[in-house]
C-alpha cells in the first residue's frame, strides 16, 4: 500500500460505511427508545445519545466536542438531559434503537448473515488500530463493552470510525482557522452535503444573522464570490481541509491493509445502499455528489 493511496481508502471507507452508522440518528426507532428511556423528544435524544459515553458532560463541554452546533441549542438539552435519563441508560437505549432499526431496513436475513458478520471483524480490527490521544469523542466511545451480535458490533465499530475521524476533522478544521459557523457554510458550498444550507443553518439552531454575518466576512476574505459559492481560494481551502482529515484518518486502515479495507468497502456498500434507499436519511436532491466506494 502506497502512502499516497491510505487517505483516500479512509475517504471511501467513510464514505462507504458512513449511513449505517447514521441509523442512530434518523431512524423513528431512535426517538422512540430515547422517550421511552425518559428524554424529550427531538433534539435532547441526539446531544444525550452521541454525548453520554463522556458521562454528565455539560453543555458547554459537549458543544465544543460536537463544533458546529449553536451552544445555545446543547444548553437547553443538557445537563438536564441527565436528570431524565442517566447517560448508561441512555447508552442503552441508542443501542436497541440501533438494533432495531438495523433490522428493519437491512432484513433479518442480512443481518444473520455472513458478509454482515464479516464486516464486523474488518471494522472492529480497524477500530481497534485508532488512537485516543487529542480525540476525546472517540476515546469515550472506545471504552464503550463491544456487542456481541455481528450488525451490533459492525455499528460500533463504524461508529468509532467515525467519531475518530470526525475528532481529525475538528482539528483540521480548528488547525485552518476555520470555525463553526464558517465549517457549515463553506461545506454546503461544496454542493455535496447531505442537507442544504438552509437545513443545517436551522438543524445547528444558527439565526439568519448569524448567517449572513460570517457569509459578508468569507466573501470579505476572498473564500466565497459575489453570489455565496466558493471561489477558487475557497476551493482550496475545503480540499486542504479534507486532505488533513483523510490523512489523519488513515492510521487505522493502514494497520487493516489495502486489501482488507476494500473487502470491508465491498461489504460495507450494498448495506450502504439499502439504507440509502430506505429513505430514512435525509436527502438533499441539489447536491452534487459523485459516487464513492
Amino acid at each position: 500500500m502506497s502512502s499516497d493511496s491510505i487517505p483516500l481508502i479512509a475517504s471511501r471507507c467513510h464514505a462507504a460505511g458512513d449511513p449505517i452508522h447514521l441509523l442512530c440518528y434518523f431512524a423513528p426507532e431512535a426517538d422512540k427508545e430515547f422517550t421511552s428511556a425518559g428524554l424529550e423528544p427531538g433534539h435532547m435524544g441526539y446531544f444525550a445519545g452521541r454525548a453520554a459515553p463522556l458521562g454528565r458532560a455539560s453543555s458547554a463541554a459537549v458543544a465544543a466536542a460536537f463544533f458546529n452546533f449553536n451552544p445555545a441549542l446543547v444548553a437547553r438539552h443538557l445537563p438536564r438531559a441527565w436528570d431524565l435519563a442517566p447517560p448508561e441508560r441512555v447508552t442503552e437505549a441508542r443501542l436497541t434503537a440501533v438494533d432495531r432499526a438495523l433490522r428493519r431496513v437491512l432484513g433479518t436475513e442480512t443481518v444473520r448473515g455472513p458478509q454482515v458478520a464479516e464486516a464486523a471483524r474488518l471494522a472492529r480490527t480497524a477500530a481497534e488500530a485508532c488512537a485516543p490521544e487529542g480525540r476525546p469523542l472517540f476515546a469515550a466511545h472506545a471504552e464503550l463493552a463491544w456487542p456481541r451480535e455481528p450488525h451490533l458490533m459492525l455499528w460500533h465499530a463504524l461508529t468509532l470510525l467515525r467519531e475518530h475521524r470526525g475528532d481529525g476533522h475538528i482539528a483540521a478544521l480548528v488547525g485552518h482557522g476555520v470555525g463553526a459557523v464558517a465549517a457549515l457554510i463553506t461545506d454546503t458550498a461544496t454542493g455535496r452535503s447531505l442537507f442544504t444550507a438552509e437545513q443545517v443553518r436551522t438543524h445547528r439552531d444558527w439565526s439568519v444573522a448569524d448567517w449572513a454575518a460570517e457569509t459578508a466576512a468569507l466573501t470579505e476574505a476572498g473564500v466565497l464570490d459575489s453570489a455565496g459559492r466558493l471561489s477558487e481560494e475557497g476551493r482550496r481551502l475545503r480540499a486542504r481541509i479534507e486532505a488533513a482529515t483523510d490523512a489523519a484518518a488513515a492510521p487505522p486502515y493502514r494497520a487493516l491493509g489495502a486489501e482488507r479495507a476494500e473487502r470491508l468497502i465491498a461489504l460495507c456498500t450494498p448495506l450502504r445502499d439499502t439504507v440509502a434507499a430506505s429513505g430514512e436519511l435525509p436527502r438533499n436532491d441539489t447536491a452534487d455528489r459523485p459516487a464513492r466506494g
